[in-house]
């Protein structure tokens, strides 16, 4: 989430560069935000061809491929740029949205500054965009140390020469598949999420994100008590620390007689939200 910023509930992916001490911000995101266009990547490829032929300028010289965390928890290639970049970028957008977001891409430069400086910021500001979308306090907080115990795991991948993009891909997938016997593509299927810009996390109800972060603390505890090392022995430690969560999932559906795996959405929950308090 410290890399997901919002401007006017739509998502925007970026990745702070430690070296350059910037932020570099998803193009396409940027376009979506702007244009509302339900197909981003096709408004972008036309955008730089009109561009190239009206003024012979290429806008991919203002961007920078990086890999960009998606929603199945992958990270791809995607063409971002810093909020320099953007303001060159937007000047070919018309969108009445143009100004306020460049007022957004100055508040977003000087809120970064802020949390380098005070850390208790970043997870300040966090929830309060949860909060703004109309999560629940307890929600929230687990949503909260769902992130940080994640972090904590990849975190422990890095130490142990896991590769970051396909290889936590997979590790992430054994995880959810021995947890919830479900991978994370098919997870968002059942909650019927089909947008790229919908987490699965996001739409996970308190029971899910529980066993979410058992499966995953399980997996950093297993790692790190068997010094996994590389990749084949991670995919066993996190096999195992699913199964525990696996297990744990099980117990709890034959006590209470109901399944912890659902298809409810955080749409669904929050149309649900408000029927029971009007009515």
């Amino acid at each position: 989430m410290a890399n997901i910023k919002l401007f006017e509930n739509k998502r925007i992916r970026s990745h702070w560069d430690e070296q350059e001490q910037k932020w570099y911000f998803s193009v396409v995101d940027v376009i979506e935000a702007l244009t509302d266009s339900d197909k981003p990547r096709d408004y972008w490829y036309r955008l730089k061809e009109r561009e190239k032929e009206s003024s012979g300028i290429e806008l991919s010289t203002f961007c920078r491929q990086l890999k960009i965390e998606s929603s199945d928890g992958k990270k791809y290639n995607a063409e971002c740029s810093t909020a320099e970049g953007l303001f060159r970028i937007i000047q070919s957008i018309p969108s009445p949205k143009a100004e306020p977001f460049k007022r957004w891409l100055a508040k977003i430069g000087y809120e970064r500054l802020e949390e380098i400086e005070n850390p208790e910021l970043a997870q300040k500001r966090m929830r309060e965009i949860y909060k703004a979308k109309g999560y629940s306090d307890e929600w929230i907080e687990k949503r909260v140390r769902g992130i940080a115990v994640r972090d904590e795991l990849t975190n422990e991948w890095k130490k142990r020469n896991v590769k970051e993009g396909k290889e936590y891909a997979i590790l992430t997938a054994e995880i959810s598949k021995a947890t919830f016997g479900l991978v994370p593509s098919d997870y968002k299927k059942l909650k019927r999420l089909t947008k790229p810009e919908e987490n699965l996390r996001d739409h996970m109800t308190d029971l899910e994100l529980i066993f979410t972060m058992l499966g995953e603390a399980s997996t950093t505890e297993i790692a790190r008590n068997k010094d996994a090392q590389g990749f084949p022995q991670n995919e066993k430690a996190a096999i195992e620390g699913g199964t525990v969560a696996g297990n744990a999932r099980k117990a709890l559906e034959k006590k209470s007689g109901r399944k912890v795996v659902t298809n409810q959405n955080y749409k669904s929950l929050a149309d649900k939200k408000k029927r029971r308090i009007n009515g």
